[in-house]
């Protein structure tokens, strides 16, 4: 019997006791994460911001299968916040629609959740009414034309049920119940509300694809809130991805178990422990990058150089070779290297120990 075909259901329940220890911790560290952040000013605040929610962006989408370009994640973030990180790349339109739910979440997280929002988020993830080769119902619930609504596993033939959501007649009522739940004022700590939240929504699974991604955006919306602010330090769906196994474990024991959600609750609140443990990286990069800048002030940099170094600071994937800087400014062979040889000479860059055309460079590290 899966949770949602309790005569109870959805009267979810928990021990308080057992889980108040770990949420007072979780509150503690979320509100230093927050007062540190608040000594570093507001323009590291954004850049930790857009370096979080980057993050978010591209795990969000990885735990589906997805990968997107981190530098088109990065200019559409920075574009919608009204940052200057140098020319735009091309930006595909599925990178622009979960970036457009993960900050329509954050950045409006006083404003009610309601059933309009959440299609127009399905409709920003599906902008071409499709999931890969199949065409399904975008900005609406989904219907009982696609079959019932199961998390499968295995291959063809062998398949394994892992759950089964309520069918598609009961949608409007289960999501009419839900979002009058979420948008009264909370009984409970609004972190706890969160864990309810993303449950909740994904037991019902009310979208025929997506539902995995927009609960994730309701938690973070729930999370802001509990924290007062729309700046984000940290990336629970980043923290969900390392924990991935876990994540899908405690979810499927706690559809097929009683409205007791203890267990889920706890994981919920242990996860998102660590992502705040982890945004001391983030952090640390920002500052990284604030001193690099601090140090070279006042140096001659020109702007493909600039766009480069912020690249390596930001993160740069695999290994820069004069090759990979042309591309990235779409100069000649000849000027990238005259670039990169005078970073070399001022002692910004330094050059691998290989030669040959595929030498690569790394920043010099601040003494």
């Amino acid at each position: 019997m899966y949770i949602h075909e309790r005569k109870e259901w959805p009267e979810f329940r928990w021990n308080q006791s057992a889980l108040t220890g770990r949420l007072a911790e979780v509150r503690h560290a979320q509100g230093r994460l927050l007062g540190r952040m608040e000594t570093l000013g507001f323009p590291l605040r954004e850049e930790a911001t857009l370096q979080t929610l980057t993050q978010d962006v591209l795990k969000t989408s990885e735990i589906e299968g997805e990968k997107l370009d981190a530098g088109q994640v990065r200019s559409s973030l920075a574009r919608r916040m009204g940052l200057d990180i140098g020319a735009l790349p091309s930006i595909d339109r599925n990178v622009e629609g979960i970036v457009e739910v993960m900050l329509n979440a954050t950045r409006q997280h006083n404003e009610p959740l309601t059933q309009e929002r959440l299609f127009g988020w399905h409709a920003a993830l599906f902008p071409t009414g499709r999931t890969g080769m199949r065409r399904i119902t975008v900005g609406a619930w989904r219907t009982q034309k696609s079959g019932p609504m199961q998390v499968v596993s295995g291959p063809i033939g062998r398949e394994q049920v892992h759950y089964e959501a309520p069918d598609a007649d009961r949608l409007k009522k289960e999501m009419s119940r839900f979002l009058k739940w979420y948008n009264t004022a909370p009984a409970v700590d609004p972190v706890i509300q969160s864990a309810l939240a993303h449950f909740w929504f994904v037991t019902i699974h009310p979208f025929e694809d997506g539902n995995g991604r927009i609960a994730r955006a309701i938690a973070d919306l729930m999370l802001a809130r509990s924290e007062k602010t729309a700046q984000r330090f940290y990336s629970m769906s980043a923290q969900i991805q390392r924990e991935r196994k876990a994540y899908y474990d405690a979810m499927e024991r706690c559809q097929k178990g009683t409205l007791d959600i203890t267990e889920w609750i706890e994981w919920f609140l242990n996860c998102l422990q660590h992502a705040i443990a982890a945004s001391e990286q983030t952090l640390e990069a920002v500052l990284v990058k604030a001193g690099f800048w601090k140090a070279h002030a006042g140096e001659s940099i020109n702007e493909r150089q600039r766009k480069v170094i912020n690249r390596l600071l930001d993160g740069f994937e695999g290994k820069l070779t004069s090759s990979k800087w042309a591309k990235l400014t779409k100069c000649s062979q000849d000027t990238a290297l005259r670039d990169i040889s005078d970073l070399v000479s001022r002692r910004i860059l330094a050059r691998d120990q290989a030669g040959g055309r595929s030498t690569g460079y790394t920043l010099c590290r601040l003494q």
